[in-house]
């Protein structure tokens, strides 16, 4: 447990949380929407803070990252908690847990035992991934700065519903983030997520202006996502974040879902379809995920259209020349 970062005293001992864009109203004794931010006794406490549920290493096209590192692992982390309730959570089991049974479970783990696993595995990043990150904020910020120190990259994988004061206090140490941009509509965000868009598209735009690497995941729901959702999403990536920006769109598998268990498998036909949407629209790399095999899940060089890189599952091959086409020239838009 450790004393929120960012927070406002008022009356009666309540407290304002600044953590995320909710910016929760929380009463001495309760929690926040995330369910692990508690008001005792008119001061905010973070009760995630050095307990960690998950730690893996996973290959970096994982968060999906396609165009950061490409071919390098990522010691990743989570604690449980997460401020949204998205019913097609395919995590619930530890995001939703808090709110769920109460329960505040982890691992004690310290910012420095994280660093050093991630130097002794030789991992070039730390990812903050699995659950939303700004929900664990303290730790994750005190684990960044660490990093950085070492030469360690931080990568988020991240809802995007952040406050100007997480942002700005997390721009210095973080790398690259793929932020899920779920639909295009308030009306879906408030319904399926209990959040709401415009703070995540502030973000995104925040973020690339700041120059740390974007990408972004859109989960291709078939009751939810549809053709219009695609231009919308496309030309909103285009316009306001670049056309460069790698945007991923991955199937939706309704068995392993908190809430929509009768929704419809994604049609791999949809994922391709908005892939091609994406190309039309004029961006340069749009991915379909989670459908091993596909054409749309290799890096083509967009100028010249030959394959550059190669991915079937988390295996892949690289024919490009230190970022650029090995054909042509042409900037990929690879960090390494």
């Amino acid at each position: 447990m450790k004393e929120a970062l960012f927070y406002q005293s008022l009356d009666k001992k309540r407290v304002r949380c600044k953590a995320c864009a909710h910016y929760c109203v929380i009463e001495p004794g309760k929690r926040g929407i995330c369910g692990t931010r508690e008001n005792k006794d008119g001061k905010l406490y973070s009760l995630v803070y050095g307990k960690v549920v998950a730690l893996h290493i996973d290959p970096i096209e994982k968060k999906p990252f396609f165009h950061f590192l490409p071919g390098t692992e990522s010691l990743s982390i989570a604690t449980v908690g997460c401020n949204f309730s998205c019913k097609s959570c395919q995590n619930w089991q530890i995001s939703q847990a808090p709110k769920i049974t109460g329960k505040i479970e982890g691992e004690e783990m310290t910012p420095q035992q994280i660093v050093d696993l991630a130097l002794a595995y030789k991992c070039p990043s730390i990812s903050y991934t699995y659950t939303e990150p700004s929900i664990f904020l303290e730790f994750a910020l005190d684990i960044m700065k660490l990093a950085k120190e070492k030469g360690l990259k931080n990568c988020w994988v991240s809802n995007g519903f952040f406050s100007k004061e997480t942002l700005e206090a997390i721009v210095p140490y973080l790398d690259a983030i793929n932020i899920d941009l779920k639909a295009f509509s308030d009306e879906i965000y408030q319904k399926y997520c209990g959040g709401r868009l415009k703070p995540v598209l502030d973000s995104i735009v925040f973020l690339k202006k700041k120059k740390v690497w974007v990408e972004i995941t859109t989960l291709a729901i078939p009751e939810i996502i549809d053709e219009n959702v695609f231009v919308q999403i496309a030309r909103f990536i285009k316009k306001e974040v670049g056309k460069e920006t790698p945007w991923h769109i991955t199937r939706f598998f309704p068995e392993i879902s908190w809430k929509l268990r009768h929704y419809k498998l994604t049609p791999i036909e949809l994922v391709q379809k908005g892939c091609d949407i994406g190309m039309g629209e004029g961006l340069l790399f749009v991915y379909g995920g989670n459908v091993p095999g596909l054409a749309s899940e290799d890096t083509y060089c967009p100028n010249c259209h030959k394959k550059m890189i190669d991915r079937t599952g988390y295996v892949i091959k690289r024919f490009d020349k230190n970022g650029k086409c090995s054909a042509c020239g042409a900037d990929l838009y690879i960090i390494e």
